[in-house]
Parts: C-alpha cells; sequence; structure tokens
C-alpha cells in the first residue's frame, strides 16, 4: 500500500477524502513551496484527471480533506459548502481548561497585516460572520481536549475563536498563542450531503502529536 492509499479515508467516483499530514500546506505559497499539488497525481487511483481540493486546512492542521474527481464534483460540493450541507468536527488541546463545559462562539473576523507580524485574523464586527459550537471533550494535566463544530469555515476560525472567544488558544499556535511544539488542532470528522445519493463521510484518526501527549483514548 503506497503512502496515499493509506491515508485515504473515502473515495469513489466523485470524491475522495484524506488524511492530511500536519507540516503539508494545501496549496503553495511563498513560505510552503512544497504543498499538496506535488502530490496530487498520485492521488488520481486510475483517474487520469487530478483531484482538486474543495476547502483548505492550514499547514499545520491534520485530518480530513475533501478532493473532488472531476470539475462537477468541485462545483457541487463548493455548493454545498455554501448551503451548510457538510458538517465538520474538529479537535484541539488547549493552553489550559475554560470556565465553562461548552459554548458557541459568535464572531465575526477580518484580516490585518504589519510588517513585522504579517497577517493574522481579529474579532472584527465588519467582518465576515463566523460561528462554532464547542465542548471539553477531557482534562488532561490542566489542558483541555476541546471538540470544535464550525457553522462557517473561514480563515483561521477554530483558532482564532479558541484565542479570544474562549480565551484560550490552542497548544502550540504560532500566531494565535504560545507557539511551542506542534499546533494540537485536527479535522476529525466531515459529512458532506449529496441529495440522492449516499453522503460522503469520513473520520481521521488521532495523529501521532495527540497520542505523543498522552491523548490517544479520549474520543
Amino acid at each position: 500500500m503506497t503512502y496515499w492509499e493509506d491515508r485515504t479515508l473515502f473515495i469513489d467516483g466523485e470524491a475522495i477524502v484524506i488524511d492530511k499530514p500536519a507540516g503539508l500546506a494545501v496549496h503553495p505559497g511563498a513560505r510552503t513551496p512544497e504543498s499538496l499539488e506535488d502530490y496530487l497525481h498520485q492521488l488520481r487511483f486510475g483517474f487520469k484527471r487530478l483531484p482538486l481540493p474543495v476547502h483548505r486546512l492550514d499547514r499545520d492542521t491534520s485530518g480530513c480533506l475533501l478532493l473532488a474527481r472531476n470539475p462537477k464534483a468541485h462545483k457541487a460540493f463548493q455548493r454545498a459548502f455554501e448551503n451548510k450541507q457538510v458538517g465538520k468536527t474538529y479537535v484541539a488541546i488547549l493552553d489550559g481548561v475554560p470556565e465553562a463545559e461548552a459554548g458557541t462562539i459568535d464572531m465575526a473576523l477580518g484580516k490585518t497585516s504589519t510588517a513585522q507580524e504579517g497577517w493574522r485574523m481579529v474579532a472584527d464586527a465588519t467582518g465576515k460572520a463566523a460561528v462554532t459550537h464547542w465542548r471539553v471533550a477531557a482534562v488532561r494535566e490542566g489542558r483541555a481536549v476541546v471538540v470544535f463544530t464550525p457553522e462557517t469555515g473561514r480563515t483561521h476560525q477554530i483558532r482564532i475563536h479558541a484565542s479570544e472567544g474562549i480565551g484560550i488558544p490552542i497548544a502550540g499556535d504560532p500566531v494565535y498563542g504560545l507557539g511551542k511544539g506542534p499546533m494540537l488542532l485536527h479535522a476529525l470528522s466531515i459529512r458532506v450531503e449529496r441529495g440522492t445519493k449516499p453522503a460522503i463521510e469520513a473520520s481521521a484518526p488521532l495523529p501521532p502529536t495527540f497520542v505523543n501527549a498522552g491523548l490517544g483514548d479520549v474520543l
């Protein structure tokens, strides 16, 4: 079995869901010359067309990433995201324990940029709506394992909602937290409705960073 076959969580004629490793960007950029685009040819699995990512995960976020196997499917899946027919769950380890056990963060987001720090997302009442539901799944050694269910899919949404909405950043977050060690954020599951066709459903196992932190058995 090849590396990408081993990381394929779902596949049919329209879709592939892979378990993206942390450290690999979805798209190339100035700081990320290596990206998933370098490996799309290995994800054809017999098709002539290259699959195309439908959404993105941050470079340091692992887990479920949906790819479309043809342009028609890509458009259909994009509509599903726009129409909120996609359910996603994430799990993260926070650098502390929230006072509440669960909650909803309704915090609009905008982008800011400075020459010193580069760009980042900030709470912005005039920005794009962003809503995230969360609950504490476990507490270990002063850190909370939190399951996030976002209603929207804004850039860095869960990361800034954790740091600004809950008040505790995700462990290892280099932008909104202390940046010590790997960022412990994982796209745990995805479900995409397809009308009369069976839904796309996939779950990604917790990565070694969670297991090494003694949290491989919390979910």
